[in-house]
């Protein structure tokens, strides 16, 4: 029986279902699990099914969390999208649940579940629901398919980056098909902006700092979010618009998080490998999207040389 088949046999076996994600929620960690309980309620109506985990303000147009419970954990079936490893796991204690399911599109961190469907290669946790619903009896509705659509675009970035394959578009095409979503009207609630946020950005192309070696970053404590009356979860998704900015091949932004206490990094690049840094700064990722969580900014000058030495080492390589 393939992976897809045996996930499938559990969704059908548990009435009751849990569904998490990784903490500082993203669109495609709220869209894979939003648009996963869409599909099983569209399959199986009468189950019991639950999204947890902290909201994110930004992203509350994607749909609404449930609050979690401890009776929850009683003869649950735990599904955990988008999260390689049990320390990012947001709103529940895994080990208390009677069956686990992984669905993970990062490189491999650790085993945590029962069943653990991997797939790096892959663009989003959004499109692995995708592929799992099409490869099984799993139904899909109009909502669903919208949240699942929101995952995969805000992770590639509309389609933008080097992990959109074939594959993806086969799988939305698929999706589109099925249900006939307006995918057009979707962008307008993605990217929206209020004034508070422009104005944070102006704020951080005027102070990014870029190094010789073409390492971009900027460093965002509390009293610069209270200035702009922007939250960290927003001010770190600011790194997604940095991503064209000539003799700049990597860049991060490094922003106090008030609600954990510590600094919240997310670091991308146009060439160099950057998880394996990451990896060392209680974070990880992708080869070309990673975060990080440090305690304090000295630690982030120490993270900063070092992506700054990726750089200057992948200028050398490419002799630019």
């Amino acid at each position: 029986m393939n992976i897809f088949k045996q996930i499938y046999k559990k969704i059908k076996k548990y009435n009751k279902i849990v569904i998490a994600r990784h903490i500082g929620a993203d669109p495609d960690a709220l869209g894979s699990t939003l648009g996963l309980k869409e599909v099983i309620l569209s399959t199986f109506p009468n189950k019991e099914v639950y999204v947890v985990g902290v909201p994110a303000a930004r992203h509350r147009y994607i749909g609404v969390l449930d609050k979690f419970t401890e009776d929850m954990y009683e003869n649950s079936l735990l599904i955990v999208l988008d999260t390689p490893d049990l320390k990012r796991i947001d709103g529940v204690d895994p080990t208390k649940f009677e069956y686990k399911i992984k669905i993970d599109h990062h490189p491999f961190i650790e085993k945590y579940a029962d069943i653990e469907l991997i797939d790096d290669t892959s663009s989003s946790a959004s499109q692995l629901v995708m592929e799992l619903v099409k490869k099984t009896r799993l139904k899909i509705n109009k909502s669903g398919a919208e949240k699942l659509y929101i995952g995969l675009v805000g992770d590639t970035n509309r389609f933008l980056y080097h992990y959109t394959t074939s594959k993806t578009f086969e799988l939305v095409a698929y999706i589109i098909k099925k249900t006939g979503i307006d995918f057009t009207n979707l962008y307008e609630d993605m990217y929206l902006r209020s004034i508070h946020d422009l104005k944070f950005q102006s704020y951080i192309i005027n102070n990014l700092i870029i190094t010789e070696n073409g390492f971009g970053y900027i460093k965002i404590d509390q009293d610069i979010l209270d200035k702009y009356e922007i939250d960290a979860a927003t001010a770190s998704n600011m790194v997604n618009n940095l991503t064209f900015i000539e003799g700049m091949y990597s860049w991060a932004t490094f922003v106090y998080d008030k609600a954990n206490e510590n600094i919240r990094g997310s670091i991308r690049s146009r060439g160099p490998i950057i998880n394996t840094v990451a990896s060392r700064y209680n974070g990880g990722g992708h080869i070309y999207a990673a975060g990080v969580r440090v305690s304090d900014f000295d630690i982030v000058d120490e993270l900063v040389n070092e992506l700054d030495e990726v750089c200057l080492e992948y200028k050398k390589e490419k002799n630019i």
